[in-house]
């Protein structure tokens, strides 16, 4: 994986590789993403998956919505012929993923290393920024105690005015005393900290996530495939295997279509999202429909069928400044949107209702915007309601609605 030349430096990933893992049908809204939010370039995807180039940092990385999962490119090559090969020679194929191009691996690896520290430097730094205004803060309080001490005390004799004023001038010596050394002790933490970040690539440990599909699935496992890629890991670059708690996790899919090795940027997928307690309707899925009615600020928007509420957190979430109203006839379901909305901070953003979608307290042409995900199939045996459905949402001649048919 070589480095991209040009282009901003001001991320840790400065033209570095990505791809991200997406669901099916999701890529279009994937690609836009990335060029929209990171200026990505050499954008391109195949099933599942979309590749690109950026230079941001983790920061900006964590703001995909429509991904499911972010990795580092090391390799993505043709798929290995399964059809007429026989298994000990597609292992030496699979072997030659490390033994012929060790150099894309140890790029990876030292760029993952880079976002990682240099994450890691502005926590730091953020935190280290602080503690002065607290120092600082600390001293004009001592200062100004002094100042009401003194003003106090002038009626006294000069004889203890001179003694309280060597006293105070001990003291102001011992305060910068300390302050002095708290900054020495920070900064060896500090360099400690970063000595500690900085491992050696001869120590690493590593594991090995292995996914097959199609043909090559038949033909082998995916822990078959996992061990024998390890094995060469281990001799191509001395790292050892740990299965539980290693420091890089190499992740494997191979396909009838094409074989990709990465590395995860982040250890919990990007589509678990912090501010949603209680998941619905998939997140990406929930904001891609929110993204196609192309909502304005200012404007209303409802939600008839909102279950736990995860469209309207969703669009709340990307465009603030808009009027979101839910509505559900399931108490258990509008308790659970409750939650989320609470979870989420869009309690005071986001008005539940609860009503029957075909029996909307709300007069015609009051809503820009309509994003549902009916509730279609025989499981929930809505049958001729549909009809009504639609013909309700359709009275408002002047809003744009986007539909979710869920297969069951």
């Amino acid at each position: 994986m070589a480095a991209v030349p040009g282009g901003r430096r001001s991320g840790p990933a400065a033209g570095a590789r990505f791809f991200c893992t997406a669901g099916r049908g999701l890529e279009p809204f994937l690609m836009r993403e990335v060029r929209s939010r990171l200026a990505a370039t050499q954008v391109e995807y195949i099933s599942g998956k979309v590749f690109f180039t950026t230079c941001s940092d983790l920061n900006m990385l964590k703001k995909l919505k429509s991904a499911e999962r972010l990795f580092l490119l090391i390799k993505k090559q043709l798929p290995f012929n399964v059809s007429s090969v026989s298994k000990g020679k597609i292992f030496n194929e699979m072997q030659r993923l490390t033994n012929d191009d060790p150099e894309s691996w140890l790029n990876a690896i030292s760029i993952w290393k880079n976002l990682l520290e240099l994450n890691a430097k502005k926590v730091k730094l953020s935190q280290k920024n602080a503690n002065p205004l607290k120092r600082k803060v600390g001293e004009n309080d001592i200062i100004a105690k002094k100042l009401k001490t003194a003003e106090m005390q002038e009626i006294q004799e000069n004889k203890e005015c001179q003694v309280e004023k060597q006293i105070e001038e001990e003291t102001l010596e011992q305060g910068n005393f300390t302050t002095k050394r708290d900054k020495s002790q920070e900064e060896l933490q500090n360099d400690v900290a970063e000595a500690v970040d900085t491992h050696n690539q001869n120590d690493l440990t590593f594991r090995v996530s292995c996914r097959c599909s199609g043909a090559i699935a038949k033909t082998f496992t995916a822990q078959e495939a996992g061990r024998v890629i390890g094995i060469a890991l281990m001799k191509q670059f001395g790292w050892k295997a740990d299965l539980r708690n290693p420091n890089v996790e190499i992740f494997i899919h191979l396909s009838d279509i094409y074989c990709v090795v990465g590395i995860p940027v982040f250890r919990v997928p990007l589509a678990s999202r912090a501010y949603i307690k209680t998941a619905g309707l998939r997140s990406t899925i929930a904001w891609a429909m929110a993204s196609l009615a192309e909502i304005k600020a200012g404007a209303v928007v409802l939600d008839p069928m909102c279950g736990l509420g995860t469209i309207l957190v969703e669009a709340a979430k990307e465009w603030p400044d808009v009027y979101y109203v839910g509505a559900d006839v399931s108490d258990s379901q509008l308790l659970g949107a409750c939650d989320n909305l609470k979870a989420a901070g869009l309690k005071d953003k986001i008005e539940l209702l609860k009503v029957s979608v075909i029996e909307l307290p709300l007069p015609s042409e009051s809503v820009d915007t309509i994003i549902s995900d009916i509730p279609f199939g025989k499981k929930f045996k809505l049958g001729k309601d549909i009809k009504h459905i639609i013909q309700e949402m359709e009275s408002n001649n002047n809003f744009t609605y986007v539909k979710c048919f869920r297969e069951v």
